[in-house]
């Protein structure tokens, strides 16, 4: 495995100068998230660096990169290539910074759409990226602190999940963009096991 340097160096040369700020905020915040929740740190600042390390790549490299190497992948998640970075992020985390962890490789991997059943990993590297404090909205980061805070143990994780797959939901379609049914399943296992 390449060290945090390493990892460092690359990603500065290869992300935009906004994008490493991103990327260092998510490591930080999914530190402390797994500070909160007792889960593995090292773990969470790894998958934290490198979980946009395909970010900057075009939309056309990142649908010939797929092509070329991860056939299998669902035909709905082609339909928006906003999160199409997050496959081949896990694929070059695997490859190109030798990790090995299948747990990082799945939280890089569902960063962007989530999915049913997430990891505790998952949870915190897909939340991280939604409310480091670098560059994103802070009032909205502290609503979803304010979540965390008022709801005990994982019950407050998945309740932040589910405020986060709510806007996601409605900023998708007030764009008239296409709502990956991964995302859909998602919203839906988080309403069923956020309910009270």
């Amino acid at each position: 495995m390449n060290s945090i340097d390493e990892i460092k160096n690359y990603l500065k040369e290869n992300l935009s100068s906004e994008r490493y700020f991103h990327t260092l905020g998510v490591m930080e915040e999914a530190i402390e998230l797994a500070k909160r929740y007792n889960a593995d740190i090292k773990k969470a600042e790894i998958a934290g660096l490198l979980h946009d390390n395909a970010k900057c790549m075009t939309k056309e490299d990142l649908r010939k990169f797929i092509s070329e190497n991860l056939p299998d992948l669902d035909k709905n998640e082609l339909k928006n290539y906003k999160t199409l970075h997050a496959p081949v992020g896990a694929y070059f985390a695997k490859e190109k910074f030798k990790i090995s962890d299948p747990e990082i490789i799945s939280a890089i991997r569902w960063h962007t759409l989530g999915r049913v059943n997430m990891t505790l990993l998952e949870k915190i590297v897909f939340l991280a990226d939604k409310i480091e404090k670098n560059t994103r909205d802070i009032e909205y980061r502290n609503q979803i602190i304010k979540i965390l805070d008022e709801n005990e143990g994982e019950l407050g994780l998945n309740k932040a999940l589910f405020r986060c797959f709510i806007e996601t939901v409605k900023s998708l379609a007030e764009r008239k963009l296409y709502i990956c049914t991964t995302t859909i399943d998602v919203y839906n296992w988080l309403l069923e096991i956020t309910e009270n």
